[in-house]
């Protein structure tokens, strides 16, 4: 084996990709500018509670690890809610992907706990938690009473910037001119962004080398061929400079 081929070996090899939650990587826009207003500004919360909402890859995840670095919140997932949480010294809560929790006794547990205690509390979810479906009373009448602020479509400088950030978080080099190309026939929403780049990334580790547009054509002819709409579920959900207002 030469020492070109063993370079190429060398350069394909997979590594775990982690997404980042820094707030140097959180991309400011329009469409989550209230999430962000609402999120500098906790002690105005009604009930010191607030639900942030959106489609897959929209930043809630995001925005939801940065209120909780800076408010010393215990972090935790809605699917694997099972118990009620030792709070011990954190002094906020955060509950991702809320509207999955398997227990609604225990959300609602968690509710009450936030409120006896004086945490302020951030829910995220797909939906506004007035929809999230509860057989219980008491916890559907909490929900509907929890102020909800969505994140909304987002703008064609934001899925820009996005593509950019995670391509160069993956290390893939693409020209500006594949860029545009890629950004003219995928999806208009961030998931389909996430799940791209993926695909890429995994499709030139394959080959041991670069994207190429003939990499790019089959990642778009690939998505084209899979069931859909371009709505949350038609792509995988693989989990946004002006200082975000935490």
């Amino acid at each position: 084996m030469s020492d070109d081929d063993l370079s190429a070996r060398q350069l394909a090899l997979p590594f775990a990709y982690v997404p980042r939650f820094r707030v140097e990587d959180f991309i400011p826009a329009p469409s989550n500018a209230e999430a962000r207003a609402w999120l500098g500004r906790t002690a105005d919360w009604p009930g010191r509670r607030l639900a942030l909402y959106g489609e897959a890859g929209c930043g809630k995840t995001h925005l939801l690890q940065l209120w909780a670095e800076r408010h010393g919140a215990l972090l935790l997932d809605g699917p694997s809610l099972r118990r009620l949480p030792d709070l011990g010294g954190s002094t906020a809560i955060a509950l991702d992907d809320a509207d999955a929790a398997p227990d609604d006794v225990m959300v609602l547990h968690l509710i009450n706990l936030a409120g006896e205690t004086g945490r302020p509390l951030l829910l995220v979810g797909r939906t506004p938690p007035a929809r999230w479906p509860s057989p219980l009373p008491d916890l559907a009448s909490r929900l509907r009473a929890t102020t909800a602020v969505g994140l909304r479509t987002a703008e064609d400088p934001l899925l820009r910037a996005l593509l950019t950030r995670l391509l160069s978080e993956r290390q893939l080099i693409l020209g500006e001119s594949l860029q545009d190309w890629l950004l003219a026939r995928l999806p208009r929403h961030p998931a389909a962004l996430r799940e791209a780049v993926a695909r890429l990334d995994r499709a030139a580790m394959a080959a041991g080398g670069r994207v190429t547009r003939a990499m790019a054509a089959g990642l778009v002819a690939s998505l084209d061929g899979e069931p859909g709409d371009g709505s949350d579920n038609s792509v995988s959900d693989l989990s946004t400079k002006e200082p975000v207002l935490l």
